[in-house]
């Protein structure tokens, strides 16, 4: 018997280990490798390659879902079914499989679920399809397969897998590097991949016994969710925005913790197929070309007496002379300089902008919005300067500001402007002014993006001064972040 195959994609996490270029609205599955394609990208084409795949669900925080519909759209040429399960808070993995099961086995419980990460980066690809194939027929046999890393290196940072051919002797916590490296010696030993193949029935029954009140709290929660399903770019969609209220009281708990490491039933998959979480920027730096000196370069980089280091930079030149063994990375709103040896330890400074309110710890200057993107270029007290982008046939709310007036000066494509009561169309080096309580909105009815200077004045700036009146999105007459 050969059942359905739908991957599901886990997208989620803050990526604090790679600030930076990951913020909790930019996290680790959007970064870019030095292919273009993002982390992301390769795990939707990594599962929606395999055979006979038909649907790829994610499941994502709520505030990514434009971000992801661009990112997979870019890359869907072959128009698979794409289902997204919005979360409107994190509650770790054991909500996520379980939120997938749930709504898989309404449709068909002996669906087999592959639970993938979309933060990892698999770079055998034969290899990877050939252990899928091993999951599938354990899974088959109503096994819960977990996919084990062949190790090597001692590694504190994974957890590992005690194993005998396909059997879980136990699951091991991150060791100590002592610990670790009896383990990888000993060859009984595989890192714990955090990826999955089960039936949507068999994961299901696990979860009632061993975690009840996360499965009954994320059926709770579906019951009252909102469910929105078409078509749209050539593909059918599936949309389950989650119940924030009910899916506030789901416990938070990782999906090995809560039934990998209990179950009688677990089974593991030992797989060689280059494999990594890209869990530090050590890790990212060692991917793609490196010059004879051994550093690795992204962006417009000049060295003098360099060895060792990994540099990138988004739009600045950046010069380095007789540093060895750093990263460097430079964005246009923060810079980080570490030591390679201690790279895991970004994440302390990423927690200190959070705690602190800081907003480079949450956004880049560039934001994605349903409708396309805005830049913030400058900000001082009492003006701020962006650039905005409205895609083809997009259209911002119809909305007022209290505090700020807008000038706008189009720089490329034909906008289409309501101000007050008048409706005009601007063009290339056209503007409009804004005042301050005027109704406003702004369309692309075009064929190509709208790009635009935004320049807002007033006494105050901040992004909750706005009213909206009318909203495709359907946040009228509510105030939040971004236009």
């Amino acid at each position: 018997m050969n059942s359905t195959l739908i991957p599901v994609i886990l997208c989620g996490g803050a990526g604090s280990r790679l600030w930076p270029l990951s913020r909790e609205l930019h996290p680790k599955p959007f970064i870019r490798m030095p292919d273009g394609q993002s982390l992301l990208q390769k795990a939707f084409l990594r599962a929606s390659g395999l055979n006979g795949i038909e649907q790829v669900i994610t499941v994502t925080n709520r505030d990514l879902v434009f971000k992801i519909e661009d990112e997979l759209n870019e890359v869907n040429d072959e128009k698979r079914a794409i289902s997204l399960i919005l979360e409107p808070i994190a509650r770790n993995t054991a909500a996520a499989v379980a939120s997938a099961a749930l709504l898989v086995a309404k449709t068909d419980p002996q669906a087999l679920l592959l639970v993938l990460a979309a933060d990892h980066l698999i770079e055998n690809k034969e290899a990877f399809e050939e252990a899928v194939g091993q999951a599938k027929k354990l899974a088959e046999q109503d096994r819960l397969v977990t996919f084990g890393i062949k190790p090597d290196q001692p590694e504190t940072g994974y957890g590992y897998i005690e194993y005998k051919g396909n059997e879980v002797i136990r699951f091991v916590e991150k060791p100590n590097l002592a610990d670790a490296i009896t383990f990888v010696e000993s060859g009984r030993f595989l890192w714990n991949s955090g990826m999955f193949c089960f039936k949507a029935k068999t994961v299901l029954d696990e979860l009632n016994k061993y975690a009840p009140e996360i499965l009954a709290t994320v059926k709770s929660t579906i019951e009252h969710s909102k469910i929105a399903q078409g078509k749209t770019h050539g593909h059918e969609f599936f949309h389950c925005e989650l119940d924030a209220a009910h899916f506030a009281h789901v416990p938070e708990e990782s999906f090995d913790y809560a039934v990998m490491e209990q179950t009688k039933n677990a089974a593991v998959v030992p797989s060689d197929i280059g494999w990594s979480d890209i869990g530090s920027w050590q890790a990212l730096g060692a991917i793609g070309k490196h010059d004879v000196h051994g550093n690795r370069l992204d962006g417009e980089v000049i060295l003098h007496d360099v060895q060792g280091c990994y540099i990138h930079s988004d739009s600045r030149l950046v010069g380095a002379v007789g540093v060895e063994n750093l990263v460097i990375i430079d964005t246009p709103d923060a810079l980080l300089v570490a030591h390679k040896d201690r790279s895991q330890e970004v994440k302390h400074l990423f927690k200190q902008l959070k705690s602190s309110g800081h907003e480079a710890h949450r956004l880049h200057r560039t934001v994605h919005r349903p409708w396309g993107t805005y830049t913030v270029l400058e900000e001082h007290a009492d003006f701020k300067i962006k650039r905005i982008v409205v895609k083809p046939g997009a259209t911002l709310s119809l909305q007022m500001h209290h505090h700020r007036s807008e000038h706008w000066v189009v720089v490329s494509g034909m906008a289409k402007v309501t101000n007050g009561e008048k409706e005009i169309l601007l063009a290339a080096n056209e503007s409009t002014y804004i005042p301050a309580g005027q109704n406003h909105r702004l369309a692309n009815p075009g064929m190509i993006d709208v790009v635009l200077i935004e320049v807002q004045t007033g006494q105050y700036l901040g992004e909750d001064d706005i009213v909206r009146i009318e909203d495709v999105y359907g946040r009228a007459e509510t105030k939040i972040f971004n236009a």
